[in-house]
């Protein structure tokens, strides 16, 4: 795994993301990892909406999620994502859900804090508009910069 800092974004839980159980439904978690990813790119500068506008796709080839432990309604969490790797054609993070009694000023951390409650990874792939791989460090080398400094953060 690469050194760097991971990331954090709170969330409340919102009641239709429960089920019946009144817990969050797992397929909740996919959604969070995906707000924790954007977030900690918008963070470094790199929008989604520019990447796009670029010619660049980045697709989840791979997810895996681990549950710990269940988020209920109205909890505060903490979704913080780390890149574990990367290179010109690919990405890999690696997600915690948390839950959290404050909110912090912070935006990254050495280690995540709170209770965890569910991990994971997604791993990506480059692409452009027609769906071939695409190397970042061509085609974008300013964002292929920002995550190679984002992974060396110590």
């Amino acid at each position: 795994m690469m050194s760097g800092k991971w990331h954090q974004h709170v969330l409340r839980v919102h009641y239709k993301e429960t089920d019946q159980m009144a817990v969050v439904h797992h397929a909740n978690y996919v959604s969070w990892f995906e707000i924790g990813r954007t977030e900690m790119m918008r963070d470094l500068g790199i929008a989604y909406r520019d990447m796009e506008a670029l010619g660049l796709l980045l697709p989840v080839l791979d997810i895996k999620i681990e549950y710990h432990a269940p988020a209920r309604y109205d909890d505060c969490i903490a979704v913080y994502t780390k890149l574990t790797d990367y290179s010109a054609v690919r990405l890999q993070y690696h997600y915690d859900i948390r839950r959290i009694n404050k909110t912090s000023t912070y935006k990254y951390f050495k280690e995540p804090e709170g209770e965890l409650l569910a991990s994971g990874y997604t791993l990506h792939m480059w692409l452009n508009k027609q769906w071939r791989p695409a190397r970042l460090d061509r085609l974008a080398p300013d964002i292929y910069e920002s995550l190679e400094q984002m992974v060396s953060k110590k």
